[in-house]
C-alpha cells in the first residue's frame, strides 16, 4: 500500500472504516470509535457502542485465551426481529392474507447455545426450526415450545425419523413432514396408519429454476433432492389412493444457498406458486408455502449480484415475495398460502465474530543491496542490477519482464554451477528490489496490465495468527469465501503494511490471501506494524453460519474458547451470558481414539526408563512428567 506521509499523520476513524468498508458489509452493527476501536451498535447508532478491545481486555481478565469465538446474542435478537417485521410490512403493504413463518435450519449452527436463543428470541414471533436428520429433529423437538411455531422436517427419513415427526405431531407441535424422494411416501402412509397419527405432509419440488452463486446445484432437473412434476402427480395419487390427500399442506423448494440476485429469487417464487396451484386444483387442501433457505449475507458490501454478496435489502426480498405469491394466485382465485423461509445464514451470520491475536510478522523488506556490482560477477547479475534505479512509467513493463528474465537465467546458472551461492543472493535480492519499484510505479497507473495482477501479493508480510484456518473459517479454504476481517484496535493509526494472513497450522493452505472489497476481491490486507510489547488484535466477522460445526481438527486444534455477551440498551455494559472452555489437548487426542490416561502411563514408564539409562536424575522426571501432564490439559492454540 502506496501512503502519502500526510495521510499518515492525519488519519482517522473515518478512513479506517472507509478503508475497510465497515459500513458497507457491518449491516449498522459495527462502527469505530473515537479511540479507534472497533465497537458493537447492536441496537443502531443511537443506542450504545461497546468496545471489542474492552471486551477482549475483559475476557482476558476472566482467564480465557485468544483466540475466542463472541457470540453477540443481541444481533441474533435484531436479525430475528427485522425478518418478521419486513414480512409484516410486506404483507400489510400488498393486503396479504397469509402468515409470515420463518423457521431456522439447523444445520446452520447446531450448537446448543444458538439453538435455545434461536427458539427464545424467535418464540414472540412463532418462529420455528427446519431439520434435515434424525439428531437435528431430536434437537428441534427438545425446543418447540411454541404450538403457532412449524417443525418442517426435510432430508432422508427411515421409520424411526418419520414415527419421531408423528410424535411430535400427537405432542401438538406443528411438525410437517416434507417428501423429498418417491420411496419414502408408503413409509409415511405406513407408519402413520400404525400409529394412528395424521401426518401434515409436505412435498419437495425440482424447480427448473437455478439461481446463481456458489450453490447453483442445488435447483434444476439434476438436484439431489425433490420431486420432479410426474413424480410430484404419482405421490399426489398415491396419498389419494390412501385416503389421506387431505393431509397433504405445503409445497417445499430449494434453489439455492446465498442467492445474490433478487432476479433468480422472483423467478422461483413465481414458478412455485403454479405447482402450488396445480396441487389445491388437485384436490389437496394446502395452505403452506416453504421457500427454502436463499436469502443472502453481504459479506464484502458491495451491493452487486457477486457470489459474496446480494443486489437487494432484506425488505425488496420480503416484498417481491408477497407481490409474487399474491400476483399469482389471486389470477386463479386461490386463498394465499401462509410463507414460510428457511433462512439460516442471514440469521446467524452476523451474531459471530472470531477474535484472535498476531503471533509474529514476516516483514517483506529485502536486504540493502552494495552499491557496486562485484567485478567478477556473471553479466546476467550485472544486467539485473543496472535495471535498479532505470525504472519509470514508461518502460515499467520492459523493466519487469527483463528482470524476470534475468532472475531465471541466474538460476539456471547455479544449478550448473557457473556462479556461487552468494552471487545468487546477490541478484535475488536485487530482483525483488526491483520489484518493490515496479509495484510501487504500478500504483500510480490508471490502466493496470494483467501482468502485474498478484504483484502486490507477493510482496506482502505474512502475519502469523493464532486459529486454525479449518477449525475456525473452513468456509475461507474449501470454497474460498471471503470474510470481512480487520484489526479491532489501532484503527486512528494509517495501516502501513499489506499482509497476508497465515494460521498456525503446518499446511499451506492454511491462510487467508482474499479480503473482501468493493470492486473486486484483495489479494492483500491493510494492516499495523506489530512491536514486541502490545498485542495485536484482529477480527473475523460474520462467521455466525455454518463454520463451527463444518471445522475440523486439522494438526489436532480444536474448538476455541466461546464467549455469549449480552449488550444492556439501558447502560451499555456487557455481561458474559456464558462462556464455553476451547478444546485442551487431552480432548482433541480423545476424538481420534486416544486415551489421555493411556498416554500418561506410557509416557512415565519411557521417563522411568531415562532413569535407567541414567540420561535424567527423578527430580527431572517428574519436571518433565509434570510437563507432558501439562501439555494434555493445556488450550489447544498458542498459550502466552
Amino acid at each position: 500500500m502506496n501512503v502519502h506521509k500526510d495521510a499518515f499523520e492525519h488519519w482517522t476513524a473515518r478512513d479506517s472504516a472507509d478503508l475497510y468498508g465497515i459500513k458497507d458489509w457491518g449491516a449498522g452493527y459495527f462502527d469505530i470509535n473515537d479511540k479507534g476501536e472497533l465497537v458493537v451498535t447492536a441496537f443502531g447508532p443511537k443506542g450504545p457502542a461497546v468496545s471489542l478491545m474492552e471486551i477482549v481486555n475483559g475476557i482476558q481478565e476472566r482467564g480465557m485465551d485468544m483466540p475466542v469465538l463472541l457470540r453477540l446474542r443481541n444481533i441474533l435478537d435484531t436479525q430475528i426481529r427485522l425478518l418478521h417485521a419486513s414480512f409484516r410490512k410486506a404483507i400489510q403493504q400488498t393486503n396479504y392474507t397469509g402468515q409470515y413463518r420463518g423457521v431456522y435450519p439447523i444445520k446452520v449452527n447446531q450448537q446448543q447455545q444458538v439453538i435455545e436463543e434461536v427458539a427464545r428470541f424467535g418464540r414472540e414471533f412463532h418462529h420455528g426450526f427446519e431439520a434435515g436428520s434424525k439428531a437435528e429433529l431430536i434437537a428441534a423437538i427438545g425446543n418447540m415450545t411454541d404450538p403457532e411455531a412449524c417443525l418442517v422436517c426435510n432430508g432422508y427419513k427411515d421409520e424411526e425419523f418419520i414415527d419421531l415427526g408423528l410424535y411430535a405431531t400427537k405432542l401438538g407441535i406443528k411438525c410437517i413432514l416434507v417428501v423429498e424422494m418417491p420411496g419414502e411416501v408408503p413409509v409415511i402412509i405406513a407408519r402413520s396408519k400404525a400409529l394412528g397419527i395424521k401426518p401434515n405432509i409436505g412435498l419437495r419440488m425440482k424447480l427448473s429454476t437455478r439461481a446463481g452463486g456458489q450453490w447453483t446445484d442445488s435447483g434444476g432437473d439434476r438436484s439431489v433432492f425433490g420431486l420432479n412434476t410426474a413424480e410430484l402427480i404419482t405421490v399426489v395419487d398415491q396419498l389419494r389412493d390412501a385416503g389421506m390427500l387431505d393431509c397433504l399442506k405445503l409445497l417445499h423448494y430449494h434453489i439455492g444457498s446465498q442467492i445474490p440476485n433478487i432476479r433468480d429469487i422472483r423467478a422461483g417464487v413465481i414458478e412455485a406458486c403454479r405447482v402450488y396451484c396445480g396441487l389445491v386444483e388437485e384436490g389437496a387442501p394446502m395452505g403452506y408455502l416453504d421457500l427454502g433457505g436463499g436469502l443472502a449475507v453481504d459479506y464484502d458490501g458491495s451491493h452487486t449480484n457477486y457470489h459474496a454478496s446480494r443486489n437487494y435489502t432484506l425488505d425488496e426480498y420480503c416484498v417481491d415475495i408477497i407481490e409474487a405469491v399474491a400476483e399469482t394466485l389471486n389470477a386463479k382465485n386461490i386463498p394465499h398460502p401462509n410463507i414460510i423461509t428457511e433462512s439460516g445464514r442471514a440469521t446467524v451470520a452476523y451474531y459471530s465474530v472470531l477474535l484472535f491475536n498476531i503471533l509474529d510478522v514476516t516483514c517483506f523488506e529485502p536486504p540493502k543491496i552494495p552499491s557496486k556490482v562485484p567485478e567478477d560477477a556473471n553479466e546476467m547479475t550485472k544486467d539485473l542490477m543496472n535495471i535498479l534505479g532505470t525504472i519509470t512509467a514508461k518502460n515499467l513493463q520492459e523493466c519487469y519482464h527483463d528482470a524476470i528474465y534475468y532472475r531465471d537465467e541466474i538460476r539456471i546458472l547455479f544449478k550448473n554451477g557457473r556462479i556461487s551461492l552468494r552471487e545468487r543472493a546477490l541478484a535475488e535480492n536485487a530482483f525483488w528490489h526491483i520489484m518493490v519499484s515496479v509495484n510501487k510505479e504500478v500504483k500510480r497507473l490508471k490502466y493496470i496490465p494483467d501482468e502485474f495482477e498478484g504483484l502486490d501479493a507477493a510482496l506482502a508480510d505474512i502475519y502469523y495468527a493464532n486459529f486454525s484456518v479449518f477449525q475456525s473459517l473452513p468456509d475461507s479454504w474449501a470454497i474460498k469465501q471471503v470474510f470481512p476481517i480487520m484489526p479491532i484496535h489501532r484503527l486512528t493509526e494509517c495501516p502501513m503494511r499489506n499482509g497476508i494472513i497465515s494460521d498456525i497450522t503446518c499446511d499451506c493452505d492454511g491462510k487467508i490471501d482474499k479480503f473482501v472489497d468493493l470492486h473486486d476481491e484483495r489479494r492483500t490486507l491493510p494492516l499495523h506494524r506489530v512491536n514486541d510489547v502490545d498485542e495485536y488484535y484482529l477480527g473475523a466477522f460474520l462467521v455466525g453460519a455454518y463454520q463451527e460445526t463444518l471445522g475440523d481438527l486439522h494438526n489436532l486444534l480444536g474448538d476455541t474458547n466461546v464467549v455469549n455477551i449480552n449488550i444492556s440498551r439501558e447502560t451499555g455494559h456487557f455481561e458474559i451470558v456464558k462462556e464455553i472452555e476451547g478444546d485442551t489437548v487431552s480432548d482433541v487426542l480423545s476424538y481420534v481414539e486416544y486415551s489421555p490416561k493411556d498416554l500418561i502411563n506410557s509416557f512415565r514408564s519411557i521417563a522411568e526408563r531415562a532413569i535407567e539409562e541414567k540420561k535424567i536424575t527423578p527430580a527431572e522426571r517428574r519436571m518433565i512428567v509434570n510437563a507432558y501432564e501439562n501439555g494434555l490439559r493445556g488450550y489447544t492454540y498458542f498459550e502466552r
